[in-house]
Formats: C-alpha cells, sequence, structure tokens
C-alpha cells in the first residue's frame, strides 16, 4: 500500500488503529495535506477531551547538580549552563505555587526533582511537603528520577497523585542522549509506578537529531504504556549543554502539529500535552494547536521561561476553548 492509499484509509476512519508503517506515512504527510490529518485529530480530542484545556504549573523544587547526564538538560553533570543550584525551594516558594494553582483554578501542580536516585531521608522529606500541599486539595505530579518501591508507596503515602517520567526518544536512539541509564530501567521504573497505581505522566522530545521513525517508535511505546498525560517537548537548545549548536531548522510548526496529532491518534483518550517549545514554535498557531492538544503549561519549564498564567489563559480562550477546572479542591 502507498502513502496515498494510506491517507485515504486512515483520513476515511473515525479513529484509526495505526500500524508503524502507517504512522510512519503520517509524520511524513505533505505540508499540505495536514488539514485532513488535523481533522481526525480534531474530532478525537473533540469526542474525548471536548473544548477544555487544563493549564499547570511546574516547580523547580530540587536544581542542578543531576548525576544524570541527559544531552538537553541544563541540570545534568555535564552541563555548563549558568542555573540557580539548589537541594530545595524554598517552602515558601513551593507552598505560594501550590496556592497559585488553587487560586487560579489550574488543573495541576507538577514538581520537579533533579537527580536519578534519592536517599530514603529525602523521599521522607518531599513527603512532608506533599502532605502539606495535599491539604490544600491539588491534584500533585512529581518528576522526580527512578524511586525505589519503597519510596514510591511513601510518596503513595503521603497522597502523591502522579508521577512524571519521560521516556524521551526511542529506545534505539536514546543512547546519543543519555548513559547513565538505559531506556529499558525508564520502562521498568513506569511499570512498577503504574503497579502501585500512580497516575503516570511520559512523553518525550522533539528536535535532539532523531529520526521521524525514532519520533514514532517512541509514540507506539507510549501507546502500550498508556500514561494518563503524554507531554511533548520541542527542544529549546540551552547554552551550556552538549546539545546548544544543535539544528532545530526541522521544528516547523507544520512538523510539529504532526507529531501531535500522531500522538493524539495513537493514544486518543490520553492528555495530550504541549510542554516545552510551545511558545516558540507554535507562536500565532494557537487555535491550530488547541484543536489537537487539551494540555498546557504556564510561567515556565524548569530552567527555561515561558508564557505567563493571564497570558496563557487568554490564549487559550481566544483560540475558543475554556480552562479546565480538576484540582479537587475546587
Amino acid at each position: 500500500m502507498n502513502n496515498e492509499e494510506i491517507y485515504a484509509k486512515i483520513f476515511a476512519q473515525e479513529e484509526p488503529n495505526l500500524t508503524r508503517d502507517e504512522a510512519i506515512a503520517l509524520i511524513n504527510l505533505p505540508d499540505e495535506r495536514l488539514g485532513e490529518l488535523m481533522r481526525v485529530a480534531g474530532n478525537l480530542r473533540t469526542k474525548y477531551k471536548g473544548n477544555r484545556v487544563s493549564i499547570h504549573i511546574l516547580t523547580n523544587a530540587r536544581s542542578g547538580n543531576c548525576s544524570q547526564n541527559c544531552a538537553y538538560c541544563a541540570q545534568s553533570s555535564r552541563s555548563q549552563a549558568d542555573i540557580d543550584k539548589y537541594k530545595w525551594v524554598a517552602d515558601e516558594k513551593l507552598y505560594r505555587d501550590n496556592t497559585f494553582v488553587q487560586e487560579n483554578h489550574l488543573s495541576r501542580h507538577c514538581i520537579g526533582l533533579s537527580g536519578m536516585g534519592f536517599t530514603d531521608a529525602e523521599i521522607e522529606e518531599l513527603a512532608a511537603k506533599i502532605r502539606v500541599m495535599k491539604a490544600e486539595g491539588t491534584h500533585l505530579c512529581c518528576s522526580i528520577g527512578f524511586l525505589t518501591e519503597k519510596q514510591a508507596l511513601m510518596l503513595k503515602d503521603a497522597g502523591l497523585d502522579r508521577i512524571n517520567h519521560n521516556l524521551n526518544s526511542s529506545r534505539s536512539y536514546y543512547h546519543n542522549i543519555c548513559t547513565t541509564h538505559t531506556y529499558e530501567q525508564r520502562v521498568q521504573n513506569i511499570r512498577m509506578l503504574q503497579r502501585l497505581g500512580f497516575e503516570i505522566c511520559s512523553g518525550g522530545i522533539i528536535g535532539m537529531g532523531e529520526s521521524r521513525e525514532d519520533v514514532v517508535d517512541m509514540l507506539l511505546d507510549l501507546r502500550e504504556i498508556r500514561p494518563q498525560a503524554l507531554p511533548i517537548n520541542f527542544l529549546i537548545p540551552i547554552p551550556g549543554t552538549p546539545l546548544e549548536g544543535i539544528d532545530t531548522s526541522i521544528l516547523t510548526p507544520e512538523y510539529g502539529l504532526k507529531v501531535l496529532c500522531l500522538a493524539r491518534l495513537l493514544v486518543p483518550q490520553t492528555d495530550i500535552r504541549c510542554a516545552a517549545g510551545r511558545e516558540i514554535y507554535f507562536k500565532g498557531r494557537e487555535k491550530e494547536l488547541l484543536s489537537v492538544v487539551d494540555s498546557i503549561f504556564a510561567s515556565g519549564y524548569l530552567t527555561a521561561g515561558g508564557q505567563g498564567i493571564s497570558d496563557t489563559i487568554k490564549a487559550v480562550t481566544d483560540a475558543g476553548f475554556t480552562c479546565e477546572i480538576e484540582s479537587s479542591g475546587v
């Protein structure tokens, strides 16, 4: 079956069950046919997510000095980026952000902690902070590297709802990005967390030199994982990181929309989030973007800035969508 036959087949279906070859054909779709793909993806977005957009904020609770060597990250062991480094963000900042989520009726407070592993004492310290924030009724997600089962249960007992652990790229390309742990270790960590009853947030980064087939393979693995949220980040090359000079010309709005549409088709019931790079690569294309994705961040991404909350809400409403109120305390 040639690509034209594949397109005709897929665009005639309400909810296509894509093969790898079909997914590859879609990610290579000519730009002039993007509207047809967006129609199918948009219909699925409406079917499962309605007209709502969930907005999240991200607090960098532990910054820098990470033993992982991820090439994209300003906090990694091989980064020379000029960033703030601290073991714990001030409780005042952490709790203020948590209250901000409640006061602005945002969906979730996401908390990032640099590092590959943590001591039980550090996890108990985090658990105490989670208990304080959960008392406000906030839905919490932590991005926290690799946990032991004991540590995961400590956080679950404290009330943590969701854990982020991105695949980042494909199994075959992963060694080009990180060598301090393997792709399979990431998958096994996610499976352990799912077994313990955590919601999972897992996605990847586009624009790190991977092929389009790598993007497809990553998304196919995420279809098997079936996370509650699937964030797609579009690389922001950070000075001082190994990827600071990488060519990002591939990251056109059209290519980005194809990736996001493919994510929607592969895991239609999952929250598809356009994360880092949204404000750079999709500026002026918010209506198209939100017709496919139903989740975004406001106010920055760990070590990179982002659109403020009022401008984010305005972008959502101007595009004809409504902000979702999801926090359990509302």
